[in-house]
């Protein structure tokens, strides 16, 4: 009789930790180290690199390097050269955003914020002209 309950008893507790098991058998997942995560985003971010022309009037946004925190090292051009006030990158899970902002040269507050469009390698998004307080649906595209 004991050896009936010592049976009974041995499988309810190998029965009880089974889950226990499984899950000390399953491999741990280490997180991303941030410099880990910082190299994700340079790689992805290198795509952006170039030399990007809006088709409806010339203007350019010269892009020539990204760091890892996505600040761009950028030059903009609506012919004459104008300097961002602000210059960056930014990832929402796969998708690249953009966003640059004008201080300058009668465009005090106006902002494009782009997206990068990876099937057709354009940057698309809404030009916001401060000034006359409109927007406008614009793409950039790169300059083979």
């Amino acid at each position: 009789m004991k050896r009936t309950h010592l049976a009974v008893l041995s499988l309810a507790l190998a029965t009880a930790m089974h889950p226990l098991l499984t899950l000390a058998q399953q491999p741990s997942v280490t997180p991303p180290t941030p410099t880990a995560l910082a190299a994700n985003s340079q790689t992805a971010f290198s795509v952006l690199r170039g030399r990007w022309v809006r088709p409806d009037g010339g203007y350019v946004i010269s892009i020539k390097a990204v760091d890892a925190g996505g600040t761009l090292d950028t030059s903009y051009a609506n012919p004459s050269p104008l300097p961002f006030y602000t210059a960056k990158a930014t990832r929402d899970g796969d998708a690249l955003k953009l966003f640059f902002e004008l201080r300058a040269g009668g465009y005090n507050g106006s902002t494009y914020t782009l997206n990068y469009d990876a099937a057709s390698d354009q940057l698309k998004g809404v030009y916001y002209q401060a000034v006359a307080r409109q927007k406008f649906e614009v793409v950039f595209v790169r300059a083979k």
